[in-house]
Protein backbone atom coordinates (compact mmCIF):
# COMPACT_ATOMS: atom_id res chain seq x y z
CA UNK A 1 0.00 0.00 0.00
CA UNK A 2 1.40 3.28 -1.03
CA UNK A 3 2.29 5.68 1.68
CA UNK A 4 -0.14 8.25 2.29
CA UNK A 5 2.21 10.82 2.46
CA UNK A 6 4.86 11.67 -0.09
CA UNK A 7 8.28 13.61 0.68
CA UNK A 8 7.39 17.12 -1.41
CA UNK A 9 10.76 17.32 -3.16
CA UNK A 10 9.69 14.43 -4.96
CA UNK A 11 6.98 15.48 -6.80
CA UNK A 12 7.95 19.02 -6.85
CA UNK A 13 9.20 20.31 -10.57
CA UNK A 14 12.91 21.06 -9.18
CA UNK A 15 12.67 17.85 -7.25
CA UNK A 16 14.47 14.56 -7.43
CA UNK A 17 12.67 13.18 -10.50
CA UNK A 18 11.56 16.40 -11.76
CA UNK A 19 12.10 18.21 -14.71
CA UNK A 20 15.31 20.02 -12.83
CA UNK A 21 17.74 17.42 -11.96
CA UNK A 22 17.63 15.95 -16.16
CA UNK A 23 18.21 19.20 -16.84
CA UNK A 24 21.43 19.62 -14.19
CA UNK A 25 22.91 15.98 -15.39
CA UNK A 26 22.51 17.44 -19.05
CA UNK A 27 24.11 20.33 -18.18
CA UNK A 28 26.92 17.99 -16.22
CA UNK A 29 27.05 15.87 -19.34
CA UNK A 30 27.53 18.64 -21.37
CA UNK A 31 30.51 20.11 -19.56
CA UNK A 32 31.88 16.48 -19.14
CA UNK A 33 31.91 16.24 -22.71
CA UNK A 34 33.72 19.78 -23.37
CA UNK A 35 36.18 18.88 -21.04
CA UNK A 36 36.63 15.53 -22.55
CA UNK A 37 37.73 17.48 -25.78
CA UNK A 38 41.50 18.81 -26.06
CA UNK A 39 40.28 21.77 -27.59
CA UNK A 40 37.85 21.84 -24.28
CA UNK A 41 39.89 24.33 -22.10
CA UNK A 42 40.29 26.68 -24.46
CA UNK A 43 36.91 26.76 -25.85
CA UNK A 44 35.50 27.43 -22.09
CA UNK A 45 37.95 30.31 -22.12
CA UNK A 46 37.24 31.99 -24.83
CA UNK A 47 33.77 31.71 -24.32
CA UNK A 48 34.15 33.13 -20.77
CA UNK A 49 36.18 36.32 -22.20
CA UNK A 50 33.98 36.59 -24.84
CA UNK A 51 30.69 37.07 -22.17
CA UNK A 52 32.61 39.05 -19.87
CA UNK A 53 33.61 41.80 -22.47
CA UNK A 54 30.29 41.42 -24.28
CA UNK A 55 28.85 42.11 -20.47
CA UNK A 56 31.02 45.47 -19.77
CA UNK A 57 31.17 46.67 -23.57
CA UNK A 58 27.92 47.36 -24.95
CA UNK A 59 29.50 47.32 -28.78
CA UNK A 60 31.55 44.19 -28.29
CA UNK A 61 29.10 42.10 -29.90
CA UNK A 62 28.56 44.88 -32.65
CA UNK A 63 29.19 44.01 -36.83
CA UNK A 64 31.61 46.76 -36.91
CA UNK A 65 33.80 45.59 -33.93
CA UNK A 66 33.46 41.80 -35.02
CA UNK A 67 35.18 43.13 -38.25
CA UNK A 68 37.71 45.04 -36.36
CA UNK A 69 38.67 41.52 -34.86
CA UNK A 70 39.21 39.34 -38.24
CA UNK A 71 42.16 41.14 -39.62
CA UNK A 72 44.00 40.11 -35.74
CA UNK A 73 42.23 37.06 -35.52
CA UNK A 74 42.62 35.20 -39.10
CA UNK A 75 46.43 36.05 -40.11
CA UNK A 76 47.33 34.42 -36.35
CA UNK A 77 45.11 31.32 -36.81
CA UNK A 78 46.77 30.63 -40.40
CA UNK A 79 50.29 30.57 -39.04
CA UNK A 80 49.00 28.97 -35.98
CA UNK A 81 47.70 25.94 -38.40
CA UNK A 82 50.83 25.73 -40.22
CA UNK A 83 53.05 25.70 -37.24
CA UNK A 84 51.22 23.20 -35.49
CA UNK A 85 52.34 20.69 -38.51
CA UNK A 86 56.12 21.59 -36.69
CA UNK A 87 55.02 21.55 -33.00
CA UNK A 88 53.91 18.20 -33.40
CA UNK A 89 57.25 16.97 -34.52
CA UNK A 90 58.62 18.19 -31.24
CA UNK A 91 60.26 20.99 -33.47
CA UNK A 92 59.55 24.76 -33.82
CA UNK A 93 59.86 27.29 -36.72
CA UNK A 94 60.67 30.86 -36.06
CA UNK A 95 61.43 31.61 -39.11
CA UNK A 96 57.78 32.22 -40.09
CA UNK A 97 58.23 35.79 -39.25
CA UNK A 98 60.54 36.18 -41.95
CA UNK A 99 58.21 34.54 -44.89
CA UNK A 100 55.55 36.70 -43.34
CA UNK A 101 57.98 39.39 -44.10
CA UNK A 102 60.00 38.26 -47.07
CA UNK A 103 57.16 36.66 -49.44
CA UNK A 104 55.73 40.19 -49.73
CA UNK A 105 58.61 42.06 -51.13
CA UNK A 106 59.04 38.85 -53.22
CA UNK A 107 55.44 39.13 -54.73
CA UNK A 108 56.42 42.93 -54.85
CA UNK A 109 59.48 42.58 -57.33
CA UNK A 110 57.94 39.87 -59.09
CA UNK A 111 55.35 41.93 -60.27
CA UNK A 112 56.87 45.35 -60.73
CA UNK A 113 60.06 44.69 -61.76
CA UNK A 114 59.68 41.30 -63.68
CA UNK A 115 56.37 41.92 -65.18
CA UNK A 116 54.79 38.90 -63.75
CA UNK A 117 50.60 39.03 -63.65
CA UNK A 118 49.50 39.07 -60.00
CA UNK A 119 48.78 35.47 -60.00
CA UNK A 120 51.78 34.50 -60.75
CA UNK A 121 53.42 36.64 -58.92
CA UNK A 122 51.63 35.32 -55.97
CA UNK A 123 52.04 31.54 -57.13
CA UNK A 124 55.86 32.68 -57.22
CA UNK A 125 56.85 34.29 -53.97
CA UNK A 126 54.59 30.83 -52.11
CA UNK A 127 56.70 28.92 -54.29
CA UNK A 128 60.09 31.11 -52.73
CA UNK A 129 58.67 30.63 -49.02
CA UNK A 130 58.54 26.74 -49.43
CA UNK A 131 61.43 26.44 -50.99
CA UNK A 132 63.06 28.59 -47.61
CA UNK A 133 60.81 26.01 -45.64
CA UNK A 134 62.56 22.92 -47.36
CA UNK A 135 66.06 24.47 -46.75
CA UNK A 136 64.43 24.28 -42.62
CA UNK A 137 63.74 21.45 -43.04
CA UNK A 138 66.97 20.03 -44.33
CA UNK A 139 68.95 21.62 -41.80
CA UNK A 140 66.79 20.02 -39.23
CA UNK A 141 66.29 16.73 -40.43
CA UNK A 142 68.76 15.77 -42.52
CA UNK A 143 72.12 17.71 -41.00
CA UNK A 144 70.62 17.84 -37.72
CA UNK A 145 70.68 21.24 -36.19
CA UNK A 146 68.25 22.15 -33.62
CA UNK A 147 65.19 23.97 -34.80
CA UNK A 148 65.07 26.77 -32.68
CA UNK A 149 68.77 27.55 -34.21
CA UNK A 150 68.28 26.61 -37.85
CA UNK A 151 64.98 28.70 -37.93
CA UNK A 152 66.44 31.81 -35.33
CA UNK A 153 69.16 31.70 -38.55
CA UNK A 154 67.03 32.01 -41.27
CA UNK A 155 64.84 34.53 -39.72
CA UNK A 156 67.79 37.33 -39.25
CA UNK A 157 68.98 35.75 -42.58
CA UNK A 158 65.71 36.30 -44.81
CA UNK A 159 64.47 39.66 -42.49
CA UNK A 160 68.07 41.22 -43.46
CA UNK A 161 67.62 40.21 -47.28
CA UNK A 162 64.10 42.06 -46.60
CA UNK A 163 65.70 45.11 -45.80
CA UNK A 164 68.49 44.73 -47.99
CA UNK A 165 66.26 44.38 -51.04
CA UNK A 166 63.23 46.91 -49.95
CA UNK A 167 66.19 49.38 -48.84
CA UNK A 168 64.00 49.69 -45.89
CA UNK A 169 61.34 51.42 -48.16
CA UNK A 170 57.26 50.89 -48.28
CA UNK A 171 55.69 50.65 -51.22
CA UNK A 172 51.93 49.92 -52.85
CA UNK A 173 51.37 46.63 -52.50
CA UNK A 174 50.21 45.60 -56.38
CA UNK A 175 46.73 44.44 -56.10
CA UNK A 176 46.10 46.52 -53.23
CA UNK A 177 45.25 49.38 -54.60
CA UNK A 178 42.00 51.73 -54.16
CA UNK A 179 39.72 50.59 -56.04
CA UNK A 180 40.45 47.18 -54.73
CA UNK A 181 39.62 44.62 -57.71
CA UNK A 182 38.22 40.94 -57.53
CA UNK A 183 42.18 39.95 -57.09
CA UNK A 184 42.50 41.91 -53.96
CA UNK A 185 39.36 41.36 -52.54
CA UNK A 186 40.02 37.34 -52.76
CA UNK A 187 43.04 37.69 -51.16
CA UNK A 188 42.86 40.13 -48.31
CA UNK A 189 41.26 43.59 -48.98
CA UNK A 190 38.16 41.87 -48.70
CA UNK A 191 36.36 42.14 -45.39
CA UNK A 192 35.79 38.75 -44.97
CA UNK A 193 38.26 37.18 -47.35
CA UNK A 194 41.33 36.54 -44.81
CA UNK A 195 38.58 34.46 -42.21
CA UNK A 196 37.04 32.49 -44.90
CA UNK A 197 40.58 32.05 -46.03
CA UNK A 198 41.61 30.92 -42.09
CA UNK A 199 38.52 28.35 -41.98
CA UNK A 200 39.27 27.16 -45.13
CA UNK A 201 42.88 26.25 -44.67
CA UNK A 202 41.91 24.99 -40.76
CA UNK A 203 39.40 22.91 -41.75
CA UNK A 204 41.82 21.29 -44.36
CA UNK A 205 44.99 20.91 -42.25
CA UNK A 206 42.75 19.17 -39.93
CA UNK A 207 41.73 16.80 -42.25
CA UNK A 208 44.80 16.05 -43.23
CA UNK A 209 46.19 15.59 -39.42
CA UNK A 210 43.52 13.14 -38.58
CA UNK A 211 42.65 11.26 -41.47
CA UNK A 212 45.55 10.86 -43.90
CA UNK A 213 48.87 9.37 -43.74
CA UNK A 214 50.55 12.21 -43.75
CA UNK A 215 49.27 13.33 -40.08
CA UNK A 216 49.47 9.89 -39.13
CA UNK A 217 53.27 10.12 -39.63
CA UNK A 218 53.64 13.25 -38.20
CA UNK A 219 51.93 12.38 -35.05
CA UNK A 220 54.00 9.22 -35.10
CA UNK A 221 57.44 11.05 -35.79
CA UNK A 222 56.74 13.52 -32.97
CA UNK A 223 55.94 10.57 -30.53
CA UNK A 224 58.80 8.30 -31.00
CA UNK A 225 61.05 9.13 -33.90
CA UNK A 226 63.23 6.07 -33.82
CA UNK A 227 59.99 4.04 -33.22
CA UNK A 228 58.71 5.54 -36.50
CA UNK A 229 61.41 4.58 -38.52
CA UNK A 230 61.89 1.41 -37.60
CA UNK A 231 58.19 0.94 -38.83
CA UNK A 232 58.91 2.12 -41.99
CA UNK A 233 58.27 5.72 -41.91
CA UNK A 234 60.46 7.93 -43.97
CA UNK A 235 60.74 10.68 -40.97
CA UNK A 236 63.11 13.19 -42.71
CA UNK A 237 60.88 13.44 -45.39
CA UNK A 238 57.83 14.08 -42.92
CA UNK A 239 59.71 16.54 -41.06
CA UNK A 240 60.96 18.60 -44.80
CA UNK A 241 57.43 18.34 -45.43
CA UNK A 242 55.99 20.22 -42.36
CA UNK A 243 58.48 22.37 -42.77
CA UNK A 244 57.40 23.83 -46.15
CA UNK A 245 53.82 23.54 -44.92
CA UNK A 246 54.91 25.75 -42.36
CA UNK A 247 56.36 28.36 -44.69
CA UNK A 248 53.73 28.28 -47.27
CA UNK A 249 51.41 29.71 -44.75
CA UNK A 250 53.24 32.44 -43.68
CA UNK A 251 54.08 33.52 -46.99
CA UNK A 252 50.47 33.53 -47.69
CA UNK A 253 49.83 35.52 -44.43
CA UNK A 254 52.35 37.86 -45.26
CA UNK A 255 50.69 38.86 -48.82
CA UNK A 256 47.42 38.84 -47.32
CA UNK A 257 47.90 41.35 -45.04
CA UNK A 258 50.19 43.07 -47.34
CA UNK A 259 47.42 43.19 -49.69
CA UNK A 260 44.73 44.18 -46.96
CA UNK A 261 47.08 47.04 -45.50
CA UNK A 262 47.86 47.78 -49.04
CA UNK A 263 51.30 48.52 -48.35
CA UNK A 264 54.69 46.35 -48.10
CA UNK A 265 56.38 47.01 -44.90
CA UNK A 266 60.17 45.81 -44.97
CA UNK A 267 59.61 46.83 -40.59
CA UNK A 268 60.40 43.30 -38.99
CA UNK A 269 58.97 44.34 -35.77
CA UNK A 270 55.53 43.48 -36.86
CA UNK A 271 56.44 40.30 -38.14
CA UNK A 272 58.00 39.43 -34.91
CA UNK A 273 55.41 40.25 -32.66
CA UNK A 274 52.76 37.82 -34.73
CA UNK A 275 55.24 34.81 -34.33
CA UNK A 276 55.00 34.53 -30.70
CA UNK A 277 51.15 35.28 -30.75
CA UNK A 278 51.48 32.31 -33.20
CA UNK A 279 53.00 29.78 -31.03
CA UNK A 280 51.02 30.86 -28.45
CA UNK A 281 47.54 30.33 -30.28
CA UNK A 282 48.99 26.86 -30.85
CA UNK A 283 50.24 25.91 -27.91
CA UNK A 284 47.12 26.97 -25.33
CA UNK A 285 45.01 25.50 -28.37
CA UNK A 286 46.19 21.84 -26.92
CA UNK A 287 49.72 21.29 -28.74
CA UNK A 288 52.56 19.77 -27.12
CA UNK A 289 55.94 22.18 -27.49
CA UNK A 290 57.73 18.48 -26.61
CA UNK A 291 55.47 17.03 -29.73
CA UNK A 292 53.21 14.10 -30.34
CA UNK A 293 49.86 15.51 -30.11
CA UNK A 294 48.68 18.82 -31.64
CA UNK A 295 44.95 19.99 -33.36
CA UNK A 296 44.45 22.40 -35.89
CA UNK A 297 41.28 23.34 -34.78
CA UNK A 298 42.65 24.27 -31.46
CA UNK A 299 45.09 26.75 -33.02
CA UNK A 300 42.14 28.43 -34.35
CA UNK A 301 40.21 28.78 -31.17
CA UNK A 302 43.81 30.03 -29.29
CA UNK A 303 44.11 32.72 -31.89
CA UNK A 304 40.28 33.70 -31.38
CA UNK A 305 41.26 33.74 -27.96
CA UNK A 306 43.55 36.05 -28.25
CA UNK A 307 41.84 38.38 -30.93
CA UNK A 308 38.93 38.74 -28.42
CA UNK A 309 41.05 39.27 -25.67
CA UNK A 310 43.23 42.14 -27.18
CA UNK A 311 39.84 43.30 -28.80
CA UNK A 312 37.66 43.74 -25.62
CA UNK A 313 40.67 45.12 -23.65
CA UNK A 314 41.03 47.70 -25.88
CA UNK A 315 37.26 48.73 -26.04
CA UNK A 316 37.81 48.72 -22.02
CA UNK A 317 40.15 51.65 -22.47
CA UNK A 318 42.76 49.48 -21.06
CA UNK A 319 45.98 51.77 -21.90
CA UNK A 320 48.73 50.19 -24.62
CA UNK A 321 51.48 49.45 -21.96
CA UNK A 322 49.77 46.94 -20.14
CA UNK A 323 48.42 44.75 -23.05
CA UNK A 324 51.13 42.58 -23.51
CA UNK A 325 50.93 42.37 -19.63
CA UNK A 326 47.63 41.02 -19.65
CA UNK A 327 47.50 38.85 -23.00
CA UNK A 328 50.83 37.34 -20.91
CA UNK A 329 48.31 36.38 -17.95
CA UNK A 330 45.98 35.13 -20.19
CA UNK A 331 48.55 32.84 -21.67
CA UNK A 332 49.37 31.72 -18.79
CA UNK A 333 45.91 30.84 -17.16
CA UNK A 334 44.59 29.20 -20.30
CA UNK A 335 47.95 26.84 -20.04
CA UNK A 336 47.25 25.99 -16.65
CA UNK A 337 43.82 25.24 -17.83
CA UNK A 338 44.88 23.06 -20.56
CA UNK A 339 47.48 21.31 -17.79
CA UNK A 340 44.33 20.50 -15.61
CA UNK A 341 41.91 19.64 -18.46
CA UNK A 342 45.07 16.81 -19.37
CA UNK A 343 45.33 15.48 -16.17
CA UNK A 344 41.11 14.95 -15.93
CA UNK A 345 41.09 13.28 -19.07
CA UNK A 346 44.24 10.86 -18.39
CA UNK A 347 42.21 10.07 -15.31
CA UNK A 348 38.81 9.58 -17.39
CA UNK A 349 40.72 7.40 -19.81
CA UNK A 350 42.96 5.91 -17.30
CA UNK A 351 46.33 7.04 -18.79
CA UNK A 352 49.25 7.79 -17.49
Amino acid sequence: MASATQDPASTSPGGPGGPAQPRRALWREAGSRIVALREGSIILITIVVAVYFSANTSTFFSGGNLETILPYFAPIAILAAGEVFVMILGEIDLSIAAMYLFAPIIYYKLNTSLGFPLGLALVGSLIVSTVIGAVNGIFVAVIGINSFVATLGTLFTFEGLSLIISKGTPVATPGGQIPVGTFGKVFGAGTYSELIWALAIVALLQLVLTFTRWGVYTVAVGSNKLGAAEAGVRTNLVMIRNFMLCALTAGLVGIFEAIRSQTVQPNPAGPNEILFFAVAAAVIGGTLLTGGSGTVVGALIGALFLGILKDGLILQGVQANYLLFYTGLAVIIAMAANVYVGRVRRGRTGGG
